[in-house]
């Protein structure tokens, strides 16, 4: 049986400043734990209302009432886990690295952890004001993910000053993607959902790249997850050929 203060302890997670003091972050269901598992990622604690699959050390029988007590999702999966958050790892100066510039949105977060994991992007470097990589809803969006990228907050803008890498950013007036090559050493930085990229940062872009619009003249933009994912593909297009 679960206990009250088991519950507390795994609910204050939902905000970041208890995920900081404990050190700990939520996964749930069967396919986010096992891949977070597999990447050795070290469990705290593992409730469940099967008996079964996943091995921890401290590992609860929980009823469906009790984990949906637990649960950051409307209906709770099967299982939950509490996970220690690692280390973060030093920061690569070679490879192509993904950039974020106050990214708010934790689904459009978690889905650019998952394409940098598909591209073969081994790092991603977001900014202090950036939503968190262990908020629930990105742990969910990644399925897994979020253990295979090195993930780090740092002020981007004195990142990007110290680089020596080409810096791209996506920009509606850059120049189209589909006409120019990549080199394998590279930084691509992507802006704001309402805003773009940040007027400091602009300024340390080496090259503004855009996706062309072909459609409705009248479509403002695209969404910033969906634009990560086509600049990935035509970036890795670019140094694979």
């Amino acid at each position: 049986m679960v206990s009250k203060s088991q519950i507390k302890l795994i609910t204050s997670l939902q905000q970041k400043k208890y995920r900081e003091k404990h050190g700990l972050f939520v996964g749930e269901g069967p396919k986010v734990i096992s891949e977070l598992k597999q990447e050795n990622l070290r469990i705290h604690s593992f409730f469940s209302v099967e008996e079964g699959g996943i091995t921890a050390e401290h590992e609860f029988h929980v009823t469906q009432t009790e984990l949906q007590k637990m649960s950051f999702l409307k209906t709770a999966n099967t299982s939950l886990a509490v996970f220690e958050i690692p280390e973060p790892k030093p920061i690569e100066k070679k490879g192509l690295t993904v950039v974020l510039d106050a990214i708010r949105d934790p689904g459009n977060l978690g889905t650019i952890i998952r394409l940098c994991d598909w591209f073969g992007v081994k790092q991603l470097i977001c900014s202090t004001d950036t939503t968190d990589c262990y908020n629930p809803k990105v742990v969910q969006a990644t399925m897994g993910s979020l253990a295979r990228v090195a993930i780090k907050y740092v002020d981007i803008e004195n990142y990007l000053k110290e680089t020596s890498l080409p810096i791209y950013g996506a920009f509606m007036d850059g120049e189209n993607v589909y006409k120019r090559e990549f080199p394998q050493d590279a930084i691509l930085v992507m802006g704001n959902e309402a805003n773009g990229v940040s007027g400091t940062i602009e300024k340390l872009i080496t090259e503004k790249i855009t996706i062309p619009q072909f459609g409705n003249q009248t479509t403002e933009s695209l969404n910033v997850a969906t634009a990560t994912a086509i600049l990935l593909s035509e970036v890795r297009r670019s140094t694979e050929m």
